[in-house]
């Protein structure tokens, strides 16, 4: 089993590092490590990391000061470790930065269960904007215009060049009636004729194809008089 992700162990007490580096291993993780804050700045400035377990007391620079510096520029998450347990070490750490607290000594097991919660919110989080974009979900239909996929309950289904952009003009302006010379002519790059009906035998075709019930429509709806709109 492996991951993409890369975390760094921060922290002077080798058996420690050693003994958490394991267990991220065993779980697929890269391992990276540094023994105090300054040596993992400036393995923070030649890598790329998804998460930090970082020790409090440190020499040359402690997880304090590290944790704000990194806060300055990345926004990965961070678990503190420390020996000390009292609320106001929790706190400090906590309101410099860090994203979870863990105390000394700890079982190797929660700390990876920690790890792992943290990278799926941060992962989930942190979503690249282009992805997003090109995704479009609404209710059990995905609509992926990068790749021109559509899956409706877990299954694809094939559309024409021309209903996927329909389909695609309509899912991203959902709620919005588009009249059926707009919708020619946003697809079509055409001027409209009012005698021309395929626009509507488009509509019928992707009913078919994403509707349970095409006679009851849960996603493309007709507005009488009017045109189309999208509802999830």
């Amino acid at each position: 089993m492996t991951n993409k992700e890369t975390v760094l162990i921060v922290d002077d007490e080798k058996e420690i590092s050693d003994l958490i580096g394991i267990y991220l291993k065993n779980e697929g993780y890269t391992v990276l490590k540094a023994s105090d804050g300054l040596e993992a700045l400036e393995v923070l400035k030649k890598n790329e990391v998804h998460l930090i377990i970082l020790d409090i007391m440190m020499p040359k620079m402690d997880g304090i000061q590290a944790c704000m510096r990194i806060r300055e520029e990345k926004n990965m998450p961070i678990i503190m470790l420390s020996a000390k347990s009292q609320d106001m070490d929790k706190i400090m750490g906590l309101s410099t930065g860090a994203d979870d607290y863990v105390t000394k000594p700890f079982n190797p097991l929660e700390l990876i269960a920690r790890v792992k919660s943290q990278l799926r919110r941060y992962t989930r989080l942190n979503i690249p904007n282009e992805k997003k974009k090109d995704e479009i979900d609404i209710g059990n239909l995905s609509i992926n215009v990068a790749t021109h996929e559509v899956i409706v309950d877990g299954k694809e289904v094939k559309l024409t060049p021309r209903e996927f952009d329909i389909l695609e003009l309509l899912a991203r302006n959902k709620g919005i009636v588009f009249s059926i010379e707009k919708i020619f002519e946003s697809v079509w790059k055409e001027d409209y004729y009012e005698s021309d009906n395929t626009v509507m035998v488009h509509i019928r075709k992707i009913r078919e194809k994403i509707e349970v019930n095409p006679r009851k429509p849960q996603y493309i709806k007709t507005v009488w008089g009017v045109g189309y709109k999208f509802e999830s």
